[in-house]
């Protein structure tokens, strides 16, 4: 297949690892990958925060940039996000419509109807749960809100985890729950956010996992923060990372900054 790749604004500028991982991935199993350069936000950001009318010139830049999906170009297109992949297909059409945007409502849905989160493209598009990755590791899998209950991946990312040889996956105590993060909720509200965080953080430290996996950078840079800060050594990776992983050429573990506690950061850790 002929995929084009919406790395998402956040991974291009903070965590390009994601995907690159994503490109590699898709690359190990024989498919063309495409980066359209014109790709900026898909406007989730702007509608979240209510600013509709601000939120459409990006939405027309996703539109016109993914465009060529609808002309044959590409046979779909991949988000290492689940919560980009929620904004383009239940947000972007909605918002057009509102503010009288119909042709460009119409196309932006047509669009999101080729337009497909990481795991949903492997395992519904593809066909696939074994994509021949290798991670000797102790892993265990935070569902995002937006990937559990708004796009409803399921338990795709767990199949295609499950299938990873050497992993050592782990359940996450109240996977379901969110982790507080939520964009700009967590600086508004940030003290529910942070006892939302503190109760996720102590249910990944109660799995004994080296690493925190999910569909989402947004989410793994909220809670890696905090495991971070709380020099618990645990490393946060996204799906992809791990499934890009191979023994030729396998994802690094590195070590978290500051891994080796003293023992009054370790107490306080728990």
């Amino acid at each position: 297949m002929r995929i084009a790749l919406a790395a998402t604004c956040i991974a291009d500028a903070m965590f390009p690892q994601a995907p690159r991982a994503t490109v590699q991935l898709l690359e190990r199993l024989g498919h063309e990958v495409y980066f359209p350069e014109q790709q900026t936000c898909c406007g989730q950001m702007h509608v979240n925060t209510g600013y509709f009318d601000e939120a459409v010139p990006v939405i027309q830049n996703h539109v016109e940039t993914f465009a060529p999906a609808l002309d044959g170009e590409w046979d779909a297109i991949v988000v290492p996000s689940g919560s980009c992949t929620g904004s383009i297909r239940h947000q972007q059409a909605m918002v057009c419509r509102r503010v009288g945007q119909e042709k460009l409502g119409a196309t932006a849905e047509a669009l999101a109807a080729k337009t497909y989160e990481l795991s949903e493209l492997l395992v519904d598009v593809l066909g696939v749960t074994d994509v021949g990755a290798h991670f000797p590791h102790r892993v265990t899998y935070h569902p995002t809100c937006h990937s559990l209950r708004m796009i409803r991946v399921g338990d795709k990312p767990l199949q295609l985890l499950r299938a990873v040889d050497g992993i050592d996956l782990v359940e996450l105590p109240g996977a379901e729950s969110c982790c507080g993060f939520g964009g700009t909720f967590a600086l508004k509200n940030s003290e529910t956010s942070t006892a939302m965080l503190s109760d996720k953080m102590s249910n990944v430290k109660s799995t004994g996992a080296e690493v925190l996996t999910a569909g989402d950078y947004s989410c793994l840079m909220h809670i890696g923060g905090g495991l971070s800060k709380l020099r618990t050594g645990v490393r946060t990776m996204h799906l992809a990372e791990i499934l890009a992983s191979t023994q030729d050429a396998p994802t690094l573990v590195a070590e978290p900054a500051g891994a080796h506690a003293r023992p009054d950061d370790e107490e306080a850790a728990r």
